[in-house]
């Protein structure tokens, strides 16, 4: 008898099953699990996953140096750290500012690259279904929702310059909801960019 109590002593005091109150785990914050999943990763914008109106702005339409039409967007990630090289495309038969023309997505033009200065991510549903995304850069931010599927493999941001729009956070809707207001105007457009885990 004295040997069976003195092993389940022993049992209990490895932590053995049934010995007392069961440990809670600690629970897992959803905005750190976006950054978790993404670490590492390699994702890509190109083709038909680019939107209409990245950032909010026609990529169809002469901005100038402001210009939203691409070829490609390669994000790394990093640390905490988003390497962001994007590949303009060739706006077509839009000569001056404000033009209408055609973005060709197939005629590569130069590429530019940011990397993030900080990123934060809040309001994270338990399944990343939606969560805020803010990026900051060297003179200038994007701010917005995004979405990633339970693998990692598929991120989904539909960002918009700092400042400029209203209603385009989860607590609004889900990532490309009809919901956002573009400096005072409802957002009629597209600007969801799916990036793609290689």
């Amino acid at each position: 008898m004295k040997k069976q109590l003195l092993s389940a002593v022993v049992l209990c005091s490895l932590g053995a099953v049934g010995c007392g109150d069961p440990v809670e785990p600690t629970p897992v914050d959803p905005n750190t699990q976006v950054g978790t999943k993404l670490e590492g990763k390699t994702l890509v914008m190109q083709g038909d996953n680019i939107p209409s109106h990245p950032n909010g702005f026609d990529e169809d339409m002469n901005l100038e140096g402001s210009t939203q039409c691409y070829t490609k967007t390669t994000m790394q990630v990093g640390n905490n750290t988003y390497t962001v090289s994007s590949t303009l495309g060739t706006l077509r038969d839009a000569p001056k500012k404000f033009n209408v023309g055609t973005c060709d997505h197939t005629a590569p033009g130069a590429t530019l690259q940011f990397t993030t200065t900080a990123v934060l991510i809040e309001n994270a549903k338990a399944d990343l279904s939606c969560f805020d995304a803010t990026f900051t850069y060297n003179g200038f931010g994007q701010e917005g929702r995004g979405s990633l599927s339970a693998d990692g493999s598929i991120l989904k941001l539909e960002l918009f310059f700092t400042g400029t729009a209203t209603g385009h956070r989860c607590a609004d809707g889900e990532v490309g909801a009809a919901t956002v207001k573009l400096n005072g105007n409802a957002f009629t457009g597209n600007a969801v960019q799916t990036f793609i885990a290689q």
